[in-house]
């Protein structure tokens, strides 16, 4: 039986060795509940918002700082 096995890993092509492994590791794979998934969710928009406000504040801040150095 192994030898049968040998020879139908070997017929296999790349393509359907890919498509059979990522289905075994996604077999694996702890799947966050929805109510944990839309709280994660929310988490990563909130922070996108936070950092886009702060990275906006310093962009302006640095582009008033630049034109009052060299005065323009």
């Amino acid at each position: 039986m192994a030898d049968k096995e040998k020879k139908a890993r070997r017929s296999e092509n790349a393509i359907q060795r890919y498509f059979r492994e990522t289905t075994g590791e996604l077999r694996k794979v702890s799947w966050p509940t929805w109510p944990e998934a839309r709280r994660l969710t929310l988490l990563v928009l909130l922070v996108m918002v936070v950092m886009g406000v702060f990275l906006a504040t310093v962009d302006y801040g640095a582009g008033e700082l630049l034109d009052l150095l060299l005065g323009v």
